[in-house]
């Protein structure tokens, strides 16, 4: 190759770093990934500048649209060192669509962001696969998206992942919390593992402790401990869709960034305090095995990690017996966790001495 100086050489868009051919074999085998999302209002052709869909073919006669947009995180890292790239779309799509249902909302249309150095070959389609994966799932279209191969921007290897989706709700039925009232019982559906929140803390421990995350996790020798940490988001939406549109659910809280504590007051009006019970359920052990490498306060784990609780249900009392029969057989782990109380609008958490591990009775709080 000439040197670079040499005004004879010719420059490419590959010489900088960018391969157009790379990007266009990917379209090509994604291809497949988005029409396996087909779904009614959405043909999920990719190629065009945008995505159509079609609420009316939808079924939906005056639907208000709902969008969310969402990332993955530092979960990613764990990833990327690990070569898990499998279900990180999983977690991406969750991490949306789940915001999307405790506002009543049907996930209609997805749609990613990969932004990476370079093209490698195979990591963008698996992630992409898992991103499919989890459309389906939720049972939303993947209609578009953008890969950006951006040379100097990353470092090699490492990739970021934005998805945006959009929802709908018929007009009147969308779930606001304004009908949650001292009395309603608080429901809690199992998550999968830490889900997509936390991991900042989970890989400084992992720095900081020496973990071995290749070999079998001390709380569950059949499993290596990276695939425990990796495991993806729980999508809800399948159990839900139907019990909202039945009129069981009065709201709906995702428990993500912030935890327990600060999740749920987000669907609380003036007056309302949920009162949770931290024995209410079995701690996981992998929420246990944090907790003690870390030695973290109960305080703490009820606003950093969703202590095995990935969403939450207010219920008036008379529905609860159906709402955990019918969730039981949608394949969810439901257990009544609390209840709301008249006060000011927050969350407390509450633990008697051994509940996770306290050497005392506890209690955290958070207002607003």
């Amino acid at each position: 190759m000439p040197p670079e100086n040499d005004p004879t050489t010719h420059y490419t868009y590959e010489t900088a770093g960018v391969s157009i051919a790379a990007g266009n074999a990917l379209v090509k085998a994604i291809g497949p990934l988005a029409k396996s999302t087909a779904r009614p209002g959405a043909t999920s052709e990719l190629g065009g500048f945008g995505g159509f869909f079609d609420p009316k073919a939808a079924g939906y006669r005056d639907p208000l649209l709902v969008a969310a947009n969402d990332g993955v995180g530092t979960k990613l890292k764990l990833a990327i060192e690990h070569d898990r790239h499998d279900s990180v779309g999983i977690d991406l799509v969750a991490m949306c669509v789940n915001d999307l249902i405790v506002q009543g909302a049907e996930p209609l249309f997805f749609l990613d962001y990969f932004a990476t150095g370079k093209l490698e070959n195979g990591v963008a389609e698996r992630v992409i696969a898992g991103i499919a994966q989890g459309c389906k799932q939720a049972g939303c279209a993947l209609i578009g998206g953008e890969t950006a191969e951006m040379p100097g921007m990353y470092a090699p290897g490492d990739y970021d992942l934005a998805g945006f989706c959009v929802g709908a709700v018929e007009r009147g039925e969308q779930l606001t919390g304004d009908k949650v009232a001292p009395g309603h019982i608080l429901i809690g559906l199992a998550s999968s593992g830490v889900h997509s929140n936390g991991y900042s803390l989970v890989r400084r421990l992992a720095a900081d402790k020496g973990w071995k995350l290749d070999r079998p996790a001390l709380f569950d020798p059949e499993r290596l401990l990276i695939d425990a940490l990796i495991a993806p988001t729980r999508i809800y939406v399948a159990s839900l869709l139907p019990l909202i549109r039945a009129g069981l659910i009065d709201a709906l809280a995702h428990i993500t960034g912030g935890g327990l504590l600060e999740n749920i007051p987000r669907i609380l009006p003036e007056g309302a305090h949920a009162v949770i019970d931290a024995g209410a359920w079995e701690q996981p052990r992998l929420m246990a095995f944090l907790q003690a490498q870390g030695n973290i306060e109960p305080a703490e784990m009820a606003r950093t990690f969703n202590c095995g609780v990935g969403m939450v249900l207010a219920a008036a009392p008379g529905n609860v017996e159906p709402l955990l029969a019918r969730l039981c057989d949608a394949g969810e782990t439901a257990f009544t966790i609390g209840r709301i109380e008249a006060g000011t609008k927050g969350c407390t958490v509450r633990g008697s001495q051994g509940t996770w591990s306290a050497k005392t009775d506890w209690e955290a709080s958070h207002f607003g």
